[in-house]
């Protein structure tokens, strides 16, 4: 079973963190100094022309709704500085964050009211699934640049989604749209063996530790 890290799309195994176990980092967790580039499968390239991201599926008006680079990336730009929890055991912690928040997404093409889950797509099929919740806190973003500079292709540009409060993987590279869901269903590393919901102060790093109610059956 490949490891998930570091919210690629299609994520591959990790590299070996640094540093002494901290009390402000998730229990397992230790901090890694720089940001290492992992993933699993090629680096897509980005063409500008060709490019959109859709809200799909179980929307509160029926419809899909499409935006170009240019059109996405001209909506409210937000910060967050938050860390970065890698489900193989190293985090990242104090970067700032900048792009479209989720909630903006949430705002200007709203879920139906019984949509309880979206399933964020991702270059080459990859998916993960959310908890409407978790992809409503105010600290989730479409993130375009981290510590001032536009991230770079291997790290997710055009557009990687951050959840501070999840482990990495729930947050894919190289984002191309999202699914509103009205019933959970798993996303590609939940399909394989990984926890369905990803708490990393809970530990929540795979399926069998998963509690009655914490997602579908594999």
């Amino acid at each position: 079973m490949g490891q998930p890290v570091e919210g690629a799309s299609g994520d591959a195994p990790g590299t070996v963190s640094s540093g002494a176990a901290r009390p402000d980092l998730p229990p397992g967790q230790r901090l890694q100094r720089g940001w290492p580039v992992t993933h699993y499968g090629p680096v897509p390239k980005f063409r500008p022309e060709r490019w959109e991201f859709r809200v799909f599926g179980a929307t509160a008006d029926g419809e899909k709704h499409c935006w170009t680079h240019e059109e996405l990336t001209a909506l409210p730009y937000t910060t967050v500085v938050a860390d970065l929890h890698c489900v193989t055991k190293f985090s990242m912690v104090g970067a700032e964050w900048g792009g479209v928040p989720a909630r903006t997404i949430l705002d200007i093409a709203p879920p139906a009211p019984n949509v309880t889950h979206v399933m964020v797509w991702a270059e080459y099929g990859f998916s993960s699934n959310l908890r409407l919740a978790d992809f409503a806190s105010e600290r989730a973003l479409f993130a375009t640049h981290k510590d001032g500079e536009l991230l770079t292709a291997e790290h997710g540009f055009p557009l990687r989604l951050i959840v501070p409060h999840l482990y990495a993987w729930k947050g894919p590279k190289w984002v191309r749209g999202v699914e509103y869901m009205t019933a959970d269903r798993r996303g590609f590393w939940e399909e394989r063996g990984y926890h369905n919901i990803g708490d990393p102060w809970k530990e929540q790093r795979y399926s069998y530790q998963e509690e009655p109610g914490d997602g579908p059956e594999l």
